[in-house]
């Protein structure tokens, strides 16, 4: 039987560095994480995504990588990194690594000897002699990236990056690069981990459109999920794929290929919604929703480590959300996202994080939560670019947060020192013995979801109350009903109660009762502004 343990999960996003400094010297490792793993348990998590930590420059946040097969000494060892594992496992914790394969930095052993003309790495980047027409053409960081093809003076030749210039494209139509990705994988198995969340899954297959072998390009992802499962049968692939929903099918394949992918397009539709207190971009996204495979999944998330990308959104609606969440220019980045943390957008208004963060875990899908965002923590707009939501983790009101003794100067990314969202208001410490707190209420949304399998397992139907403001939800699963109700707006709002309830009982989730009102021929329920319910429909008898 297959393990598809992903389906009913809420994943916990770390970036190592910035989550708890173990020894003194500013900079976040595994020994200050896996102190942590109790915090992470606690809040009802049972997987945790760690960001990229392996040797790299750090010119890009660890995901321009130099050695596949270590950690950078910054943050511990790979002993260090199995007695995380250990750990994370004696609490029944899975981990997911970052597979950043797409390129690797300029700095990495293989591209030094490829630029060399060594002959076995000669072709494993991806190299012409001549510059491309359109070379600054499909550039991902528009205002930081001038092109996608810079020329080298060893090899005197131009070498391809869809990113960075300091992070070169490897050449996955070259046999050689394919098995050098699935040793890495395999090395990573073997220290425990439960699989990859894979990094710009369009641009890996991207060299291989075109081949003329007669296979399709996604062909690939079948050839990883194969190895996969037969390295370990539990471990699965999370996509980064911005892609629109009719090529889902292409990389879900007839779920043998990944496991789960990143709805982009239905998180813009959600910030769209939240900046027009209307749940109409959300509903009829819902009701457009493609089919997928039964061991496919998607992964839904309010904020992660890099912008909101709002670019599948018109120019109209992208400014819709830039003025509600983004309205300076030091809030936007690459003419397209916004760069600020959850809370701040959302003004630091507790109900309306709340009721998002609700949202979030109700929608179809495996829940992917970025850490800090458990507490409401602030951003950094003075860091550049996406570092600005990457700013250590704040355990207690005191120095630097409680993530590192070390001076503030020293610290990996400088601690958000003043203001509502600073240490002194916002930290774990306190929120933890505070029931009203966002710590309190995003672990009593994690255990709401966690004990409803129908929203991880089923379908869903969107249900239409006749307010605009209100985004209800019923999934159904072996005989079971949840009715999710969210009002996005700052006022209050009256829904019926569906016919879908077949007039059998309505059994909160989240609290002891609910604002009912039975007294017409039709039940009613109130919902706060920015109120929420989620609700067991169990059959009348």
């Amino acid at each position: 039987m297959l393990n598809l343990w992903y389906k009913n999960a809420v994943i916990y996003c770390v970036d190592v560095d910035a989550f708890l400094d173990g020894d003194g010297d500013g900079v976040g490792d595994f020994r200050g994480l896996t102190d942590r793993l109790d915090h992470i348990e606690a809040l009802g998590a049972n997987a945790i995504w760690l960001l990229p930590f392996y040797p790299t420059p750090d010119r890009d946040n660890g995901y321009d990588i130099m050695d596949y097969y270590g950690v950078d000494p910054r943050l511990g060892t790979l002993g260090d990194f199995v007695e995380f594992t250990h750990a994370a496992r004696d609490r029944g914790l899975k981990v997911l690594v970052d597979l950043v394969v797409n390129h690797s930095s300029i700095d990495h052993p293989w591209f030094q000897a490829s630029r060399a003309g060594h002959p076995k790495y000669r072709d494993w980047y991806v190299w012409k002699k001549d510059k491309p027409a359109d070379a600054d053409e499909g550039v991902i960081f528009p205002g930081v990236q001038e092109s996608t093809w810079t020329y080298d003076r060893r090899r005197q030749e131009y070498y391809f990056h869809r990113f960075y210039k300091h992070q070169a494209d490897l050449n996955i139509a070259n046999p050689a690069v394919r098995e050098e990705i699935e040793r890495i994988m395999g090395f990573w198995l073997a220290l425990g981990v439960s699989g990859f969340r894979i990094d710009a899954v369009p641009f890996i297959i991207e060299d291989l459109v075109g081949s003329g072998d007669g296979t399709s390009p996604y062909d690939y992802l079948s050839e990883m999920r194969q190895f996969l499962s037969w390295r370990r049968a539990e471990a699965i692939m999370l996509a980064e794929a911005n892609v629109p929903m009719h090529k889902a099918s292409d990389y879900f394949g007839d779920g043998d290929r990944l496991n789960l992918i990143f709805n982009f397009p239905l998180n813009q539709r959600l910030f769209l919604a939240l900046a027009r207190g209307d749940g109409a971009p959300v509903r009829d996204f819902l009701n457009e929703l493609p089919d997928i495979p039964e061991t496919a999944q998607w992964a839904t998330f309010l904020r992660n480590h890099d912008e909101i990308d709002l670019g599948r959104l018109s120019e109209e609606e992208r400014q819709e959300v830039f003025a509600a969440f983004g309205p300076e220019k030091s809030m936007q980045i690459y003419d397209r996202g916004i760069r600020r943390r959850l809370a701040p957008m959302l003004g630091g208004d507790e109900r309306r994080i709340a009721m998002a963060m609700s949202l979030m875990l109700s929608l179809p899908g495996t829940p992917v939560i970025w850490y800090g965002d458990e507490i409401g923590m602030g951003d950094n707009l003075d860091l550049p670019e996406r570092q600005a939501v990457r700013t250590p983790m704040q355990w207690s009101a005191g120095h630097n947060g409680g993530f590192s003794t070390a001076a503030a100067k020293d610290c990996v990314r400088t601690p958000i020192a003043d203001g509502p969202f600073a240490p002194t208001h916002i930290n774990a410490n306190d929120q933890r013995t505070n029931p009203t707190s966002t710590l309190w209420t995003t672990q009593r949304l994690i255990r709401a979801r966690r004990g409803a399998p129908e929203i991880g397992w089923g379908t869903c139907r969107v249900i239409d109350t006749g307010e605009t403001s209100v985004v209800a939800m019923l999934a159904e699963w072996r005989g079971g009903k949840v009715l999710t109700l969210h009002n996005l707006a700052d006022r209050p709002a009256v829904v019926e109660c569906p016919e879908e309830a077949g007039g059998g009982t309505l059994r909160p989730l989240l609290a002891s009762e609910i604002d009912l009102d039975d007294s017409g021929d039709v039940p009613r329920i109130r919902l706060g502004a920015y109120g929420f319910d989620w609700l067991r429909l169990e059959p009348a008898g």
